[in-house]
């Protein structure tokens, strides 16, 4: 029954008197038409850097609503999922430069320190400059954007769109995974294209990932603890399977399998397999 009403979005429940249609929509964000959120932003620096950012912030989102900032870095916002959504990019884009940052700086720090010993003061100095090197020339030249990885992993292999984007408007892009972020980085790469056309590329993956971010939903089996024929049973299962649902994403890794695609897709996915390898659906 349940296959039944997922694959024809509507369905009729029995009464003695007739019939009342109920029609099954899958859950989206779009559900809630506000959210609140607490953030703490003491990481990103004193009260006057905190001051620029909150501003920065406002005018990037302004369909977020801003509480006073607290002495302690705290503060309050207010708005659409979407929004909040972009606001945790954002976040996410500095967080990830100022970690990079650090270690570069640490790293310099580290290694100058075992080959000239007696120059610290000159290299401490010095080695602010350094900071500039740790973020690729792509990215001082052109945009930079973070993406939830699975969400990332799913547009660029199940989604045209990612390919055929760079493509068109000639954009060279480097990709770095680093567990649940990827961070990419948007370049022209031919001489003469526009040169707003990484900003305006950056825009429409990011419209793209939030639309994907309402659709997919991830399944996971999990390999670690489990037989080795165990194993073998459920990656043979989803390798049968990945030919009927071209749309599911699957990630193989040495203690799970995910899978992402549309809820109908994952749910009827994750029955077939189970159904394979004789086991019911939880």
């Amino acid at each position: 029954m349940a296959e039944n009403v997922i694959r024809q979005k509507k369905h009729r429940l029995a009464r003695k008197a007739g019939h009342a249609e109920l029609t099954v929509s899958h859950f989206s964000d779009k559900i809630f038409s506000s959210v609140n959120a607490i953030l703490d932003l003491s990481v990103f620096g004193n009260e006057a850097s905190l001051e620029t950012l909150v501003k920065d912030l406002k005018k990037k989102i302004p369909t977020l609503s801003f509480s006073p900032l607290k002495p302690n870095g705290r503060i309050i916002v207010e708005g659409s999922f979407l929004a909040v959504k972009r606001l945790k990019e954002s976040l996410l884009v500095r967080a990830s430069s100022l970690l990079e940052k650090t270690r570069n700086f640490t790293s310099e720090g580290r290694k100058w320190n075992r080959q000239n010993p007696q120059k610290n003061l000159q290299r401490s100095t010095n080695s602010l400059v350094s900071v500039r090197t740790l973020v690729p020339e792509t990215a001082r030249n052109g945009e930079m954007l973070v993406l939830d990885t699975d969400i990332f992993l799913y547009l660029k292999h199940k989604c045209e769109f990612y390919e055929s984007t760079l493509k068109k408007f000639h954009i060279l892009s480097q990709e770095k995974i680093d567990g649940e972020i990827t961070t990419i980085y948007l370049e022209n790469f031919q001489v003469g294209s526009q040169p707003n056309n990484a900003n305006h590329v950056k825009e429409l993956i990011e419209e793209w990932s939030q639309a994907l971010h309402l659709e997919l939903r991830k399944e996971t089996f999990i390999l670690k603890g489990k037989e080795t024929r165990e194993k073998r049973m459920i990656k043979s299962a989803c390798e049968q399977l990945s030919s009927r649902y071209l749309g599911v994403l699957m990630s193989f890794y040495r203690t799970h399998i995910d899978i992402i695609g549309s809820s109908s897709d994952t749910y009827l996915f994750k029955k077939g397999v189970m159904k394979l390898i004789g086991q019911k659906v939880s």
